[in-house]
């Protein structure tokens, strides 16, 4: 198994699987907004309306011209009508008049001006507007929120619902939007058990199924789960040929290192292409990417600690790139809590709490189990913190980059 990058550092994993997957990129599609959520936009959107569309009342209360009101001292202004939210009312408001106003309502013609409900009184058709209102109070005019022309939405986005409901607002029906990747998920090993059923010695229940399942799902993605691989190369080799002629993205779990029945390595190198097979990051050393047939493969080590890690950093600039999303992840900087030795040369993944202090800053707290078998150690970990390649001793009050897990 040679002609392909082995032991790469993790910047120049990521860059592989950005121009990989840059080249395989799914196709758009139209999709009604109401189900946009979480997709990755593929069209810029300008907008056609401003937002506002028209001038309209910020408060409940009572509209009219500031021009009516008397210099330093309250004014009473004649109650000529009513204008709720909906429909603009044929009228015009004359000088010394008022109209009964909510918010959301189109300001009358003849009018330019809110007093608050609370701060004025009626009486008799007469209300009292209180002295030292500023020209244009409590109004709400046309295109100060967005002008009609301008670019509200960009090829690359993630639509999160306000920008879905920024399109659904300028009346916008229907997005373009990058197909969403089909994919399988196997976990392979002899040892692995369903839950529920009796353990026989030597033998574990199947926890990163559930994991990755879970992952994907987050991602706003449908997986399917195969049922378990057993650690024999044929039946391995038909399963995972069958997965690659019919998704986008094949995602495996264990059998991926040098050990007699880790066959994956083989098998890809056999039938498919490898791209890359370990990486200079702890954990998820032995991850490898390839492709086989119409899917890419992202193989992934069987400890759980790794399968994340490898997931949340390579698998989702994969499937990032396969939906054209530019934005970046969020990623932030937090000072370490509690001193950390780091024995090794490799880019490491530390599971953390993160959580904001007193202080209002950032700070994060390795957790000392950081084996890589350790599940319970993610399962109290909310992030994960960036050690650079290289050994050297952290202090407490360091500041690091965190992903959040």
């Amino acid at each position: 198994m040679t002609g392909y990058p082995s032991r790469i550092g993790f910047a120049e994993a990521g860059q592989i699987i950005r121009q990989v997957a840059g080249n395989r990129m799914l196709g758009p599609e139209r999709i009604a907004v109401t189900r946009a959520s979480g997709r990755v936009l593929v069209e810029d959107i300008t907008a056609s309306l401003p937002l506002p569309p028209f001038d309209n009342s910020r408060m409940d209360g009572f509209a009219f011209a500031h021009a009516s009101l008397l210099p330093g001292e309250d004014t009473l202004l004649r109650l000529a009508g009513e204008q709720f939210a909906g429909r603009l009312q044929a009228m015009q408001v004359g000088a010394g008049e008022c109209v009964r106003i909510t918010t959301g309502a189109p300001l009358p013609a003849g009018t330019d001006t809110v007093a608050i409900k609370e701060d004025c009184t009626l009486h008799d058709g007469m209300v009292r507007v209180p002295a030292g209102l500023r020209p244009g109070a409590d109004v709400r005019r046309a295109g100060e929120d967005v002008q009609a022309g301008a670019r509200v939405l960009a090829d690359g986005q993630v639509l999160t619902p306000a920008r879905v409901s920024l399109a659904a607002g300028l009346g916008i029906a229907s997005l373009a939007v990058a197909q969403r990747p089909t994919v399988a998920v196997f976990t392979t090993g002899d040892e692995l058990v369903e839950p529920g059923l009796p353990l026989a010695p030597g033998q574990i229940y199947n926890s990163n199924r559930e994991l990755l399942m879970g992952l994907l799902r987050a991602e706003g993605l449908e997986p399917t789960a195969w049922p378990t691989l057993p650690d024999d190369p044929e039946r391995m080799s038909t399963a995972l040929a069958d997965a690659a002629a019919a998704f986008d993205v094949v995602i495996t779990c264990g059998g991926v290192s040098a050990g007699e029945k880790d066959h994956l390595p083989a098998l890809l190198a056999a039938r498919g292409r490898i791209h890359f097979w370990r990486v200079r990051m702890r954990p998820g050393m032995p991850v490898l990417f390839g492709e086989m047939d119409r899917a890419l493969f992202l193989c992934l080590p069987g400890n759980p600690v790794s399968s994340l890690a490898t997931f949340l950093t390579l698998g989702r600039a994969l499937l990032d790139g396969l939906q054209r999303r530019r934005e970046p992840r969020p990623q932030w900087r937090a000072v370490l809590r509690a001193p950390w030795r780091k024995t090794h040369e490799r880019l490491e993944f530390l599971r953390g709490w993160m959580e904001s202090g007193d202080d209002g800053r950032l700070q994060v707290m390795p957790n000392a189990a950081d084996a890589s078998h350790q599940l319970r150690a993610v399962a109290d970990s909310n992030a994960l913190i960036v050690l650079p390649e290289g050994a050297r001793d952290y202090s407490a009050g360091d500041v690091v980059d965190v992903i959040g897990c």
